[in-house]
Parts: structure tokens; C-alpha cells; sequence
């Protein structure tokens, strides 16, 4: 259960190159709800800030999920996620990592040199720092949702074409891939929207049934906004609809009003 909550929350989007105008834009504000059958079992928000690092103006994007409920009682969940990327190409200059899932606990943040292809990881539950060796253009699991979003070649990709990104995510480099299925129209609290259909490929293991068991739904429209994930899990599944949202830069796109 523990990696769920992030996946839910940051694999979210896909597309390729990056000369396209910009899918977001400052005060753009996120909030999901997470529901496990009728169970209402947490919320997850995703805003992005501005912010400054090295002299630098830098997007700062900040993603919290928590559990509420009963779900808080069977399995407690305060997530925060943040990462500081540049604004051109969205690559992360610091990622901020500060979790308690379960009693699982992880107080962390991710210096990026990508000039160096390192990253230097500040432990700070553990009192421990580490390097690592990471590809060109590594991503961290937050600004892979916004360098995503802002590629151009997404409205072109054709049934079961993937792409391949790297991240450093829980001190490895992990090759994340994405594969487009396809197109539907869903009925949403805010109305029939429609969208493009992806499935991240994950390993299959104690939490989820297959390598295909998350599918996300995204706007298909200039925002390229998630607007609900499903997990299939090794009992049941897991869903995250758009709740509420606000600060988008462009309009969004939909069919029927409820």
C-alpha cells in the first residue's frame, strides 16, 4: 500500500517533446479524492508555487495525500511531496520527500546536479547523506507530472505506443513507462469530459495484481489534467477522481454539463 498513494497521485500524464506553450501555469491548484469502492479512504492536493533557488526563479510544486476516516484508522497516511524544477524544461533542482505511511516514515530531500549526473540524497530521519549516479535529464516523481504535461507530441501518439522516462524515486533510478490505449468520453462530477486513456507500467508484486494495473485518465485538452486513476490491487480496487481544481491555464474542455 505504501507507493500506491504516489503513484495516485504523480503518474498521472504522458507525451514527448517539449516545444509546445505551457499546459500550467502558476497558482494552478489540484484536489483528488481517493475512494476505495464506496469507501471514501483520503484526498490528495497538487498546487504549483513560484520560487527561487540558486538566484534562479523555479517552479515550486507541493503534493500532499492523506487518509481520512476509517481508512486513517486501518492505514494512516501524511504524505508531502515537493519539488523545485526549472521552469523552461522542468528539470528538478531539489525534491523534497516527508512521508508517514503506516508507521513507514521518510524525511528526505534530492539535490540534483544534472550537469554532473548526480544527486546527492540528505537523510535526515537517518542522519545520513549519499550520492548517486542518475541519466541526463533525470526527473523526480513531482516534476515528472509537469514535463509531461508539457509535451506536444501526446496528441499524436497512436494506440499502444509507449514512452520511457527516467526517475529517482526511494534512492533508485527507475525507468517509468507509459503506454497510450486509447480515447472515452467519462461522466464526472463536472460533467462528460473527454480523455485520453494511459497505462504506467509497474512491476506486479504484493500491491498490485499486473504490470498493467493502473490506468489513468487524463483531459484531452490543452491542460492535460488527471482527472481519475484506477489501481487494480491484489484485493479490489483503488480510485482517485478530480475533486475540485482552479488556476488552469486554459480552458477546460467539457462535453455535457451534470
Amino acid at each position: 500500500m505504501k507507493k500506491v498513494i504516489v503513484f495516485l497521485l504523480f503518474i498521472l500524464t504522458a507525451g514527448f517533446s517539449t516545444q509546445r506553450e505551457d499546459a500550467f501555469g502558476l497558482g494552478e491548484y489540484f484536489k483528488f479524492r481517493i475512494h476505495y469502492g464506496i469507501v471514501n479512504a483520503g484526498y490528495a492536493t497538487l498546487e504549483l508555487k513560484d520560487a527561487t533557488r540558486g538566484g534562479k526563479k523555479v517552479h515550486h510544486a507541493i503534493g500532499k495525500g492523506w487518509t481520512v476516516g476509517m481508512s486513517r484508522f486501518f492505514f494512516k497516511v501524511d504524505d508531502t511531496y515537493e519539488s523545485y524544477f526549472d521552469k523552461t524544461s522542468c528539470i528538478p533542482i531539489q525534491h523534497v520527500r516527508k512521508i508517514d505511511e503506516g508507521g513507514y516514515m521518510r524525511n528526505q530531500e534530492a539535490f540534483f546536479n544534472q550537469g554532473a549526473n548526480r544527486v546527492l540524497v540528505k537523510d535526515y530521519k537517518r542522519n545520513k547523506e549519499k550520492t548517486y549516479v542518475i541519466p541526463d535529464n533525470t526527473l523526480d516523481v513531482v516534476s515528472m507530472f509537469y514535463y509531461l504535461r508539457n509535451h506536444p507530441s501526446i496528441d499524436k501518439m497512436t494506440v499502444g505506443q509507449a514512452i520511457t522516462v527516467d526517475i529517482f524515486f526511494d534512492d533508485e533510478v527507475i525507468k517509468f513507462k507509459l503506454k497510450y490505449i486509447g480515447q472515452e468520453d467519462i461522466s464526472t462530477k463536472f460533467g462528460v469530459i473527454p480523455t485520453m486513456i494511459f497505462r504506467p507500467l509497474v512491476q506486479s508484486g504484493r500491491v498490485f495484481k499486473e504490470e498493467e494495473s493502473l490506468t489513468v485518465w487524463i483531459s484531452d485538452d490543452d491542460n492535460k489534467i488527471p482527472v481519475r486513476i484506477k489501481a487494480s490491487l491484489a484485493v479490489g480496487s483503488i480510485k482517485a477522481d478530480l475533486e475540485s481544481f482552479k488556476g488552469l491555464k486554459h480552458s477546460f474542455k467539457v462535453k455535457a454539463k451534470p
